[in-house]
């Protein structure tokens, strides 16, 4: 079950139905997985840019990365591998492996299942993992102090749009201690609200390419 599904219709005598263990209207949840989906199209379509644009976007965020973020040694920072047009950080990782962090991939172990943080380095062996996305091959397992998650859009409650598997909430919402979490994304995904649901976990703050920089 995705984070914008239900999974299925239910008996028309059921006023409500779960959906990963809460109680959530089904007719609600319809009508939020339409608008999420209709949102998701359209801000992965204003993702291509050119790359004239993109690296100066990409650039932005680092830069702005590098001023929120201190680097220490034996932190743990998960990063992201980019697929669908999301904002490349794969030099920023680089940075914080120099500065004596330990940078880690989240990996699909099992399929609606929470995320596994793996350990990766420059030049390290990589394998395809769910959906043909590189992972680590090394299984090398940690909790992450800081996460970096990938935007497709975000609300002004800071609520994540993502891709639409549900995978960094039912992650982060089972992660103690909590780690701050920051959502990264081009300018142009702030949305007024996602309709969050009861399993929607907000980012700790949101930083976007224009230099936007929100927190809860």
């Amino acid at each position: 079950m995705t984070e914008d599904e239900t999974g299925g219709g239910t008996a028309p005598c059921f006023a409500h139905l779960l959906v990963d263990g809460h109680p959530v209207d089904p007719e609600t949840a319809r009508d939020v997985a339409r608008f999420r989906r209709s949102e998701r199209a359209r801000l992965i379509a204003a993702r291509a840019l050119s790359s004239e644009e993109r690296e100066r976007a990409t650039a932005a965020l680092v830069t702005g990365l590098d001023r929120i973020v201190t680097l220490e040694a034996d932190m743990n920072v998960a990063v992201y591998w980019p697929i669908r047009g999301e904002p490349d950080l794969r030099s920023w990782m680089e940075r914080a492996h120099a500065a004596g962090a330990r940078a880690l991939l989240p990996v699909v172990v099992e399929e609606h299942q929470p995320l596994e943080f793996h350990t990766w380095s420059p030049g390290c062996r990589m394998t395809r993992g769910f959906w043909n996305i590189p992972v680590p091959a090394d299984r090398e397992v940690h909790e992450p102090d800081i996460v970096i998650a990938p935007l497709v859009g975000v609300d002004e409650d800071l609520y994540r749009l993502g891709n639409g598997g549900g995978y960094y909430d039912r992650t982060l919402a089972r992660l103690e201690p909590k780690p701050r979490v920051i959502g990264v994304g081009f300018s142009g995904c702030l949305l007024p609200t996602i309709y969050p649901m009861p399993w929607d976990v907000p980012m700790s703050e949101v930083l976007l390419s224009d230099g936007t920089h929100l927190k809860r």
